[in-house]
């Protein structure tokens, strides 16, 4: 019997999502939008993401949330973000968190071979503020 395996790449992730929890989602129709996908059903504009390596602290860029609530606003919806790790698969209603926002200086791309580091504004989302999705 083979051992269940958490989506390690965003489309992966979403389509885990739409099977077990939000039958109606969506992808954004914009590859470049600041949001990745939403559910008409439940009222949720989602950003997802995809981490290698596992953190108690997951990271989000301002620039993400601004625009991320910024349309949740727009359209009444919720913003949720949910981030998975090699120990699972986190969701957070973004309104019900605060957050304390940083500057630091991150690598301008994750996955482009750019390792130029910018000053990005980011905050820390600890697991302990989200529901564990794997779990449930």
């Amino acid at each position: 019997m083979s051992e269940k395996k958490i989506p390690q790449k965003e489309s992966e992730l979403f389509n885990w999502i739409k099977e077990k929890f939000i039958t109606d989602l969506e992808g954004s129709k914009n590859p470049y939008s600041r949001y990745d996908c939403f559910s008409p059903r439940f009222k949720l504009d989602i950003e997802l993401k995809c981490r290698r390596t596992h953190y108690d602290g997951l990271l989000i860029e301002k620039k993400k949330y601004d625009a991320l609530m910024l349309r949740a606003k727009e359209f009444n919806t919720l913003a949720v973000y949910i981030n998975s790790t090699p120990k699972g698969i986190w969701g957070f209603y973004l309104s019900s968190i605060p957050l304390v926002w940083e500057i630091k200086m991150l690598p301008k791309n994750t996955d482009f071979g750019n390792r130029i580091k910018i000053p990005k504004e980011i905050a820390y989302l600890n697991i302990s503020e989200g529901v564990n999705l794997w779990e449930n």
